[in-house]
């Protein structure tokens, strides 16, 4: 029987583990972290990355619902400049990361195991197979999966000269409130400054904010509500409903992306393209790397061929991801009046064209 060690237990980590194992393969899942989970608010699940985890079984992660209300792109002072899909096509299912994860871990049979509060420090590897070293302890297997995040040991082993993550100019606030409200959400742009809100598939609004500021500056509920207080309803009201905030700097993986694939060890979301999340596709394209890591290794006549050919089909694809999610978040949080003039009249435009094509 092959098998497997996957370094990380995230929505990557564990899908890859339902992959592998329904391909017959033994799978180990090393977690640092004392429990296993998922923190966070709300994440978007497209119908490519919908349709992966149906072939793995996690039936219950279907289409998104169509808002009901009004929603696109907007000013902050409410104007609309897109009204409505620009591209059309089934939403996006919107759902809190933590039962996301729930659902698919819950596809974990006998022939996967995960493990807490192992830390991975070394990984080698020879033309048989993998090591995988913790403080005290060493684990082999055919093929080892780093699952391992932004700031992935693994890589930093594979690839020690590469730059790693870069810091995008901007932090992120997120939070969930329960508000009656007609808006379908969607997201406002302001002056290097943005928010975004979806409700969740359980009724919640999840919502999100961008301010450009300096790397490692906290903030607060408070200023959050200060900074948005006066952008068009129903914002204000969610900040009002909102009681526990979290915050995140935004970082990206430096381009050119490292190759994905190194022997017998192979590279799986954030810690092969961690992208900024102006597009909504970071898990979606780790869910998407693990149903291609599993077909790959399912039909090539060798482990080799097959990270081989994952690498092949999955970087370039996630590579594009990376540099226009880059670009979408550079044009959202333009600061210079002169630029955010041109910006949104533009986006205006295109938003009636876009229309105008539908119709």
């Amino acid at each position: 029987m092959s098998t497997a060690v996957v370094v990380g237990a995230g929505i990557g980590g564990v899908t890859a583990a339902v992959a592998l194992q329904q391909r017959g393969w033994q799978v180990t899942v090393l977690e640092r972290s004392q429990q296993v989970g998922e923190v966070g608010a709300g994440v978007s699940i497209w119908p490519s990355a919908a349709a992966v985890l149906r072939q793995l079984g996690v039936t219950d992660v279907g289409l998104g619902a169509a808002p009901t209300g009004p929603w696109g792109l907007r000013t902050d002072s409410g104007r609309w400049m897109v009204k409505g899909s620009p591209v059309g096509g089934p939403a996006p299912l919107m759902i809190h990361r933590a039962t996301l994860h729930e659902r698919i871990t819950k596809r974990l049979g006998p022939g996967a195991t995960i493990r807490t509060g192992f830390t991975v420090v070394r990984v080698e590897q020879d033309d048989s197979g993998a090591t995988v070293s913790g403080v005290d302890e060493r684990l082999r297997a055919d093929v080892v999966v780093a699952a391992d995040g932004i700031r992935s040991t693994v890589r930093s082993v594979l690839y020690p000269q590469y730059p790693g993550p870069r810091y995008a100019g901007y932090t992120a606030y997120r939070g969930l409130a329960e508000v009656a409200t007609p808006d379908g959400g969607g997201e406002t742009w302001g002056s290097g400054q943005r928010f975004g809100f979806a409700r969740l598939d359980d009724g919640r609004i999840y919502w999100y904010a961008t301010v450009n500021q300096s790397e490692g500056k906290a903030g607060d509920l408070a200023s959050v509500r200060e900074a948005f207080g006066t952008w068009h309803g129903p914002i204000p009201a969610i900040l009002a409903a909102t009681t526990t905030l979290l915050q995140t700097d935004i970082y990206d993986l430096a381009l050119p992306l490292v190759p994905f694939a190194n022997s017998r060890v192979v590279l799986l979301g954030d810690a092969a393209h961690a992208m900024t999340p102006n597009l909504g596709r970071g898990a979606c394209s780790a869910i998407e790397d693990a149903g291609a890591l599993g077909s790959h290794l399912a039909d090539a006549s060798s482990i080799a061929s097959a990270l081989t050919s994952y690498d092949q089909e999955r970087r370039p694809a996630t590579t594009r991801l990376v540099r226009t999610s880059r670009w979408v978040g550079r044009l959202g949080q333009v600061e210079n009046p002169v630029l955010r003039s041109v910006r949104d009249g533009l986006t205006t435009v295109g938003g009636r064209l876009a229309s105008l094509r539908r119709r």
